[in-house]
Parts: structure tokens; C-alpha cells; sequence
């Protein structure tokens, strides 16, 4: 055994350790820092198969856009996690019900697995460039930007109107908020924006 497959299945006790920890921590700040190291740790295990670009997803989505913004959300929300512990007993057989199906699901899955000819010698990190091909990273982006860059460009042209779309309809000019208007600061008269009042000592305004 190398020190890449002990490395391997630490990091996977780790994964499992830390999602454990996740579902049954009671504090929900420790949970999002425990589901970060569970994260952190698959795109270790990501980075030991050779798929740096998969390691990579993780850590900068999921770890730096998801995980954080979970943590902001659990932080400045004022939510009642006690009240919210109190009804987790009702949910227990629907839950129970759900782990049982995934875990049949997983067993049909491992139990109809077959591995394709010559995975186990690409699978090995720098594999792609003994064997003269180019890395996953580099064929990932000659068959995204090459072959497929119409498709690419419209799903990011759809993505940006469903933005658009988003922040049109969330937009409302509500008339009892006040706000800065920057132009009629810059464009008051000076003569007018301004009073003097002679206060006579002795006398509030």
C-alpha cells in the first residue's frame, strides 16, 4: 500500500467523519465548518485520482460561494434552532424511509459496477501525460471551447437573462423608503440649500 492510498482512505474517514458530524452537530455554525472540511477533503481525494479540475469546482464553489453563504445566512439570521430541534421527531420515519431507499440505491449500484478497459492505468495522476495525451484539464477545455462553444456561450446567454429576469422582477421602487438621489445633490443651488438664522443669545431655535 503507497502513500497515495493511505492518503485516499484517510481523506475518505475524513469526508464520512465530517458529514456525520454535519447532520447531528447541534450547533449550526459548526455544521457548515464541518461540511467545509467535508468539501475540502473530497477535493483532496478529487486531486489524488488526478481530476484537479473537479478539486478545484469544489473548493471555489462549493467551499467559497455555497459553504460561506450558508455560514452568513446561519449567522445574521435570528432563527430558533431549539424549536426547530423540538419537531425533528416527527420527521424521523419520512427520514428513516429516505436513508433506506439511498442505501438500496447504492447497493444496486456497487452491485452492478464494471469497470471500462483501461481505467486503472489512467487513473493514475500524470497518466494522460505518459501516455502522450493531453492533461484533463487541457481536454476538458479543447472539447468545452472547440466543439462545444456555441452550446457554452448560449447556456451563459441563458443563465445571464434569467438574471436579468430575476432582478426585474424583484424590483420595487417603494415609495415610503428614502433614498439618495445622487443627481439632485450634485445640481442643488447652494443659495437655496442653505439658511441662516440669527439665534439671539439666550433663544433656541
Amino acid at each position: 500500500m503507497t502513500i497515495a492510498d493511505l492518503a485516499n482512505y484517510a481523506f475518505a474517514f475524513i469526508v464520512i467523519m465530517a458529514a456525520l458530524f454535519t447532520v447531528v452537530g447541534r450547533n449550526p455554525v459548526h455544521s457548515v465548518l464541518w461540511l467545509i472540511l467535508a468539501f475540502l477533503s473530497s477535493a483532496a481525494i478529487f486531486v489524488l485520482l488526478g481530476a484537479e479540475f473537479i478539486a478545484m469546482l469544489l473548493v471555489v464553489v462549493y467551499v467559497g460561494a455555497v459553504a460561506v453563504l450558508f455560514l452568513f445566512v446561519v449567522m445574521m439570521l435570528d432563527v430558533d434552532f431549539a424549536e426547530l430541534r423540538a419537531e425533528l421527531t416527527r420527521y424521523v420515519p419520512l427520514a428513516s424511509l429516505v436513508v433506506v431507499i439511498l442505501l438500496m440505491q447504492l447497493v444496486l449500484v456497487f452491485g452492478a459496477w464494471s469497470t471500462a478497459d483501461g481505467v486503472t492505468v489512467l487513473a493514475r495522476p500524470g497518466a494522460a501525460l505518459i501516455e502522450g495525451q493531453p492533461e484533463n484539464i487541457s481536454a476538458l477545455g479543447l472539447v468545452v471551447y472547440d466543439q462545444y462553444i456555441l452550446l457554452f456561450q448560449l447556456a451563459g446567454l441563458i443563465l445571464l437573462v434569467a438574471m436579468i429576469g430575476a432582478i426585474v422582477l424583484t424590483l420595487r421602487h417603494r415609495t415610503d423608503v428614502k433614498r439618495q438621489n445622487v443627481l439632485a445633490q450634485m445640481y442643488r443651488d447652494p443659495a437655496k440649500a442653505m439658511e441662516l438664522k440669527d439665534v439671539k443669545p439666550g433663544q433656541g431655535l
